[in-house]
């Protein structure tokens, strides 16, 4: 069986003017590593992780033996950041996501943490194999919150497992699963599943272009949809042909020389073509990701602070809602004043001429007028034309106005 096409691209994105991304497609490997630490070093931290992944790009006798092997590679580059952060100080706090997958035989071996994403597209169906280490995903587990109000939540930046930054043993999940001839694995960073649904990635990935092609295309997909942040795709797709070389690719800030001076904090622009075609995206500019351990007082904190959320919500809408139906009744109460301050002249249900004090109007089965007086005229008594104008009611500014009306009507031949 042979080794897997392969192809990775990085995009600094809309609104970022640096890319703390790296990727890898290798023979063998495939990763992508999301730095963080705003301009504290998060393409150092990729970087340096990425280039600790890629050696463990090889050939394993056991899809096991792989898995562990990368998530060596991973420590190894934790260990290596936290090096950095000794001998540059203004680099601390910096830190990275990592996920990646190696091909053994008919398995794939993966390792990861974070919040990339490997998915796995599988005749028609896509599924994310890796778990996002994120506060959002615990809420989602405990049946908090759904996949969807995730997408959105205020702390959907808090990612809760990284390398580097203040953890010293990071727990990486490692896992192996099935290749079959057909899949097509992909490896991302939330540039990407932030800003392009799962729905349209399957279908990129349905459409069957080779797989630069569908690499290139799901990262204009990204772009097109105001892409403000790094976007880096690593895909790889299983054949079964006898094997063929590859020529390994690495991308985004592992492809640049390592420069451990950190940079000033990003000053970013939008366009006036970024406001017209992607006015959400660039109103709201991607916020850093916000690493903090996976401890339980943390956790306790931010489940405290989802119920506050949650009850300050409800009282927001019943607050809402209380001012509406104030303003609802206050509006109905001046209307019903105002069609009491009205009359009109017609027949009722005798077939005589009255006088009602209201109008003619009603709301569902409720009438707006009351039969204030009865004139004794009937309505057959009177002229064609005066009848008819009766039947059809003749409005009144008052009731001495309505009185006079049935005074002409009464003294007319």
């Amino acid at each position: 069986m042979s080794a897997p096409l392969a192809a990775a691209i990085s995009h600094v994105g809309r609104i970022r003017t640096e890319n703390q991304d790296s990727g890898y497609a290798g023979a063998h490997l495939w990763f992508v590593a999301d730095g963080m630490g705003g301009h504290a070093g998060g393409d150092v931290a990729s970087a340096i992780v990425t280039r600790r992944a890629r050696e463990a790009d090889r050939e394993y006798a056991t899809a096991e033996e792989a898995a562990q092997a990368l998530a060596e590679a991973l420590r190894a580059g934790n260990d290596a950041l936290q090096q950095a952060m000794v001998e540059h100080p203004e680099l601390s706090g910096m830190g990275t996501t990592g996920s990646g997958i190696i091909r053994v035989g008919d398995r794939m071996a993966i390792a990861h943490i974070g919040d990339s994403r490997i998915y796995r597209y599988r005749v028609g169906a896509l599924e994310q194999i890796s778990t996002d280490h994120t506060f959002v995903q615990k809420l989602v587990e405990a049946g908090r919150i759904t996949r969807e109000e995730a997408e959105h939540h205020p702390r959907r930046n808090v990612v809760m497992r990284v390398l580097g930054n203040v953890e010293t043993n990071p727990e990486i999940d490692t896992a192996v699963e099935q290749a079959l001839p057909g899949d097509r694995w992909l490896v991302c960073s939330d540039g990407l599943s932030s800003y392009v649904d799962e729905e349209r990635i399957r279908a990129i990935l349905e459409q069957g272009l080779d797989t630069p092609s569908t690499v290139q295309r799901l990262v204009n997909e990204s772009l097109s949809r105001g892409a403000p942040d790094n976007v880096t795709v690593v895909l790889c797709d299983v054949d079964d042909v006898l094997p063929s070389s590859i020529e390994p690719t690495t991308v985004g800030a592992a492809a640049a020389p390592i420069s451990y001076e950190a940079v000033e904090p990003e000053r970013t622009s939008v366009s006036l073509s970024q406001l017209i075609l992607h006015p959400r995206q660039a109103r709201q500019q991607p916020a850093f990701e916000h690493f903090e351990p996976e401890s339980e007082e943390f956790l306790q904190e931010l489940l405290a602070e989802q119920r506050r959320m949650r009850r300050n919500r409800r009282l927001s809408w019943g607050a809402g809602a209380a001012l509406a139906i104030v303003g609802i009744v206050l509006l109905s109460t001046v209307f019903y004043q105002w069609t009491q301050d009205r009359y009109f002249v017609g027949v009722n249900e005798a077939g005589n001429v009255a006088i009602y004090q209201g109008i003619q109007q009603q709301i569902g089965p409720f009438g707006l007028s009351t039969e204030v007086e009865e004139t004794g005229i009937a309505a057959d008594e009177l002229t064609p034309f005066n009848r008819r104008n009766v039947e059809q009611t003749i409005s009144a500014d008052s009731l001495t106005a309505a009185q006079a009306i049935v005074d002409r009507l009464e003294g007319s031949p």
